[in-house]
């Protein structure tokens, strides 16, 4: 679940699209994504759904469940969560 309240966001929250979340579950990456903080879990809905053609969708999907899988990127930028 969700760490973070998403309610403190600023910017327009952004749904989920089903291939985002069916790619989650398939590669077991939900929890990862859960993990993150809101603003990047909505950064990277809105950067995925604003692609025009499929093959930009597809590749930035592709990016999102890398860098979760690495666990240390977001946005190619270095990132590390907060230690508890």
């Amino acid at each position: 679940m969700p760490t973070d309240d998403d309610s403190r966001l600023q910017r327009a929250r952004n749904p989920m699209p089903a291939c985002v979340r069916t790619a989650l579950e398939h590669e077991g990456l939900r929890e990862a994504y859960d993990a993150r903080p809101p603003y990047q879990r909505n950064d990277y809905l809105g950067w995925i759904a604003r692609a025009k053609r499929k093959e930009t969708r597809d590749k930035r999907l592709a990016q999102m469940l890398d860098e979760l899988r690495l666990g240390d990127r977001y946005m190619k930028m270095a990132w590390r969560p907060r230690s508890e």
